[in-house]
C-alpha cells in the first residue's frame, strides 16, 4: 500500500484543529530549504467563485517549481467549504471538490508536500470521506454539536497543566470545562490566567479559585449550583446560588439545568432499580446499557439526537460518572425535584423581583 500523498487534519473544534494543523506545518517546513518554499492558502470561502478560485491557486501551487528547486510545501489552512452549510451543499462546491480531488491524486509527495486543514467537516460527504481515506488523518478532536469528545480536552487540559507547574483534580477540570462551554481556546487562556493568579510552580487549581475567577461563557450547564444541588449539599447549593444571581443571571437557566441532570437522573434510576443496567468499578457496564437501549428504542422513537430526554443518547462515561460517585436519591425523591422545579419556575413568573429567593427557598424545600 503506498505512502499517504497528503496530510489531512479536521475536529469538530477548530481552534484544535488549526493547533494540531500548526504542529504538522511546523515538522513540513523543516523539511524545506528556504522560504520561497512554503506557501499558505486560505481555504476560507464565502461563495462558490472563492472555492473554485482556491481551488486554481492549489494547483498553481502544486506545478510551480521551487525558486531554487527542491521541494516545496503548500499549507491549504481553515477549509470552511466542507462543512454541513449552504456553501457545502452547493453543487459547484461539489465539482471544485471533485477537481481539488484530482489534483491530489497526481501530486509527488517528494516534490510538493500537501497539508490540508478543515474544522468543521460534513464526514458524510463523499470529498471529507475520501480526504479521511487516502490522505494521511489527523483527528484534531474537540467536542461536537451532540457532546461527544470532553476526553479529548480534558487531556489537553492535563497537558496545559503539566507545562504551566500546576495541577487541578479530575473534578475541578470537569468544571472549568462546563464553565468555559467546552471551548478548546477558552479552557487554554482560563487556565494559564488561573496559573498566572497562584504565581508558584506546584500550586492546586482548586474549584473554589475557578468559581470565584471564571465566568459562565455561553449557554453552559452552570456546572456549580447543579452539581452542589445533586450533590445534596444545601450549604454549597445556597452559596452557588448567590454567586449566580451577584453576577446578574436570571433564575430560567439554573432550572434548565437541574431539569436536564435530574431527567437524566429519573431514567437511570428508574434502569438500576430494575436490574437493567449495572454499575462496576469502571461506571456502567457497557453491554448491559446497550441491551436496554435496544430495548427501549421504541419508547424513546424520534429522539435520536443527543438528548436528556433520552438517557441512551449521552455520552456512556458521563452517565456512569452522575451514578457512581454518590448515593443517588429514590426515584420517588427525583420525581418530586420535578414538581418542585416546575413550582420554583411559576413562583419566578408571579415574582420576578424575587428569583433567588424562590430558588433557595426550592432547594432548602429539596435539600434540607
Amino acid at each position: 500500500m503506498s505512502e499517504p500523498s497528503f496530510i489531512y487534519v479536521s475536529g469538530p473544534d477548530d481552534f484544535l484543529a488549526l493547533r494540531a494543523a500548526s504542529a504538522a506545518w511546523r515538522e513540513m517546513v523543516a523539511t524545506v530549504d528556504d522560504d520561497f518554499s512554503q506557501e499558505v492558502i486560505s481555504g476560507h470561502a464565502g461563495k462558490v467563485e472563492d472555492v473554485e478560485q482556491i481551488v486554481n491557486r492549489v494547483r498553481e501551487a502544486t506545478q510551480t517549481l521551487g525558486l531554487f528547486g527542491g521541494r516545496r510545501v503548500i499549507w491549504l489552512k481553515g477549509c470552511s467549504f466542507l462543512a454541513d452549510n449552504l456553501l457545502g451543499r452547493a453543487e459547484g462546491t461539489q465539482k471544485a471538490c471533485d477537481d481539488l480531488r484530482e489534483i491530489l491524486e497526481v501530486i509527488t509527495p517528494d516534490e510538493v508536500g500537501v497539508l490540508i486543514s478543515a474544522s468543521p467537516v460534513d464526514r458524510r460527504k463523499r470529498f471529507a470521506k475520501w480526504l479521511e481515506k487516502e490522505g494521511e488523518h489527523v483527528a484534531s478532536g474537540g467536542v461536537d454539536s451532540k457532546g461527544n469528545g470532553s476526553d479529548t480536552l480534558l487531556a489537553i487540559l492535563e497537558e496545559e497543566c503539566e507545562f504551566l507547574g500546576v495541577s487541578m483534580k479530575r473534578s475541578t477540570q470537569e468544571i472549568l470545562l462546563n464553565k468555559v462551554n467546552a471551548n478548546a481556546r477558552l479552557l487554554l487562556e482560563e487556565t494559564r490566567k488561573l496559573a498566572t493568579y497562584l504565581g508558584e510552580e506546584g500550586s492546586e487549581i482548586t474549584a473554589k479559585l475557578i468559581e470565584e475567577l471564571v465566568p459562565n461563557f455561553g449557554e453552559g450547564d452552570f456546572f456549580e449550583t447543579t452539581e452542589a444541588f445533586f450533590s445534596r449539599n444545601l450549604k454549597w447549593t445556597l452559596e452557588a446560588l448567590r454567586r449566580h444571581f451577584f453576577a446578574g443571571h436570571d433564575a430560567r437557566p439554573v432550572i434548565a439545568s437541574l431539569q436536564n441532570r435530574n431527567r437524566l437522573l429519573i431514567q437511570l434510576k428508574a434502569l438500576i432499580d430494575g436490574g437493567e443496567i449495572h454499575i462496576g468499578g469502571r461506571g456502567i457496564s457497557k453491554p448491559g446499557f446497550e441491551q436496554a437501549a435496544a430495548k427501549y428504542k421504541d419508547r424513546f422513537d424520534g429522539l435520536s439526537d443527543k438528548s436528556n430526554f433520552n438517557v441512551f443518547t449521552q455520552n456512556l462515561w458521563y452517565m456512569g460518572k452522575l451514578v457512581g460517585e454518590r448515593q443517588l436519591p429514590t426515584l420517588k425523591r427525583l420525581i418530586d425535584h420535578q414538581g418542585e422545579f416546575i413550582e420554583a419556575f411559576e413562583e419566578i413568573v408571579e415574582r420576578p423581583n424575587e428569583q433567588e429567593e424562590a430558588l433557595r427557598n426550592m432547594a432548602i424545600r429539596c435539600l434540607a
